[in-house]
């Protein structure tokens, strides 16, 4: 289905969720996955980044500092280290509330379970031969003194395409009520898209937004605009095992907790493989046998992050290969474009 086609679908009145994620440019789906095993998948997050050979101790706030802990962006999002591919991280993103039994072999037939996640995504695109983005993982500590934190609202989609391109997820492992780390969202700005940049058109030469094509940040006056045409500024809640999905044309950021509560989370983004080109399906192909986290973009703009750098040498706590690997399934190879449907 192409982009354009689901800009026509915002105008159908479906009766469930896709109303609202079309008219608000977000919604949040509640209890996609169980509470129970979106806590255990917080808990394997948190040992994963207690499994670096550092100081840093979840159980000691002091420890909580830049020199115990892996490279990150944002103080959160951990690009490197094959954070992507972890085998919870993919248990994640293929979570079933309700597996199908194989009466022969009387174990869950992985290939063939009700993934409640991957079905959201199906249901935006009209079809779940969908590639998942290698997105990574999210765990940004409250109370940090050596964090600098400050807005930086922006959209995930290129002001170059038109149309809604690309849906973007977060399957959310801790509480993000209005004082917790979370989701800012422009609420209704995914509508005035095209009309904003007709009116300012982008400038690609400076900044983040020349480096990365599907990038694009704001100023303040840009936000000052949106909320002069009715916009809200929103923090996004959510409960452990909810998925929040947006329009990557909506302006959004990353809130800094201001509670005690470790922000945890898994981005996961899904888009039909048949709107990768033979080119980007070998890139994706060839980043994930290395293990590479990406963008938020399952079919394009697909370039890894490499290896994390500390003074021109790969940092010594760099990992070749995940902690755990995922077992390698048709499905999850499919979903990672390695198969082809």
């Amino acid at each position: 289905m192409a982009p354009g086609i689901l800009d026509q679908n915002a105008n159908t009145a479906y009766g469930d969720w896709r109303d609202e994620f079309y008219s608000k440019g977000y919604v949040v789906l509640k209890n996609v996955i169980s509470r129970e095993k979106a806590l255990k998948y917080r808990k394997k997050t948190l040992d994963w980044l207690q499994s670096f050979d550092t100081d840093f101790d979840i159980n000691d706030r002091s420890t909580w500092t830049a020199k115990n802990l892996p490279q990150s962006f944002k103080a959160g999002m951990y690009l490197n280290y094959c954070a992507a591919h972890e085998k919870y991280v993919w248990d994640a993103r293929m979570y079933a509330l309700n597996p199908i039994i194989n009466t022969t072999s009387h174990k869950a037939n992985l290939d063939h379970r009700e993934p409640e996640i991957i079905d959201a995504f199906a249901k935006i695109w009209g079809t779940d031969e969908l590639l998942v983005s290698f997105d990574t993982i999210n765990v940004t500590l409250p109370g940090r003194t050596d964090v600098e934190w400050s807005p930086w609202p922006h959209v995930d989609q290129a002001p170059e395409r038109r149309g809604l391109s690309c849906v973007q997820g977060i399957i959310n492992l801790s509480e993000a009520g209005p004082k917790d780390g979370g989701l800012m969202l422009m609420e209704g700005s995914s509508k005035l898209f095209d009309r904003f940049f007709d009116l300012n058109p982008p400038d690609r030469t400076q900044g983040i937004g020349a480096k990365h094509y599907d990038f694009y940040p704001f100023k303040e006056h840009h936000v000052k605009w949106y909320e002069e045409q009715g916009c809200k500024l929103i923090k996004v809640c959510a409960e452990p095992g909810d998925l929040i999905l947006w329009d990557s044309r909506s302006m959004h950021y990353a809130k800094f907790p201001e509670s005690d509560e470790i922000r945890t989370i898994i981005y996961a983004c899904y888009t039909p493989a048949s709107h990768a080109t033979p080119e980007d399906l070998k890139k994706k192909a060839e980043l994930f046998h290395r293990w590479e986290t990406t963008t938020h973009w399952p079919h394009c703009n697909i370039h890894g992050h490499g290896k994390a750098m500390v003074d021109g040498k790969v940092d010594p706590l760099e990992r070749d290969e995940p902690l755990e690997k995922p077992v390698l399934t048709d499905r999850l190879l499919q979903l990672a474009g390695v198969k082809p449907y």
